[in-house]
């Protein structure tokens, strides 16, 4: 197995740079891959402010490629959660985090009181104090 930087899966999603892009879909062919969630995070990220991408689309490269065969993805049932939150309007980072949060957390707190409304639909206790 081997773990990947956001690079790599940024390459598999983009493919803007041939030569990359090609390592990056034969390590994905070849290899059992592990995708740590600050990589999903940060291509998240990357994909929005450098490339422009919109949420839906992100989020559709980003199950796609969590979706491979060989891929392992960590926390993959708060990651699941997440992305399925940011379908529903919240953003991806803030569902993310809510989702990550320790069951024997009471709640996450925040002062975004618009997310601590969003978040009423199972994604995980939020408050605001």
């Amino acid at each position: 197995m081997i773990a990947i930087d956001t690079n790599v899966l940024v390459r598999l999603l983009v493919n803007d740079d041939a030569a990359q892009s090609a390592i990056a879909r034969a390590l994905f062919e070849k290899e059992e891959i592990w995708i740590g969630k600050t990589v999903v995070l940060d291509t998240i990220w990357v994909l929005r402010a450098v490339y422009g991408f919109k949420d839906a689309s992100i989020i559709r490269a980003i199950e796609g490629a969590l979706g491979l065969p060989h891929v392992r993805v960590e926390d993959s049932g708060s990651v699941e959660r997440a992305l399925a939150a940011a379908v529903n309007g919240i953003d991806i980072a803030d569902a993310l985090h809510v989702a990550s949060t320790p069951a024997d957390a009471r709640a996450f707190v925040t002062f975004d009181k618009k997310l601590a409304r969003r978040s009423r639909d199972g994604l995980g206790p939020v408050e605001t104090p």
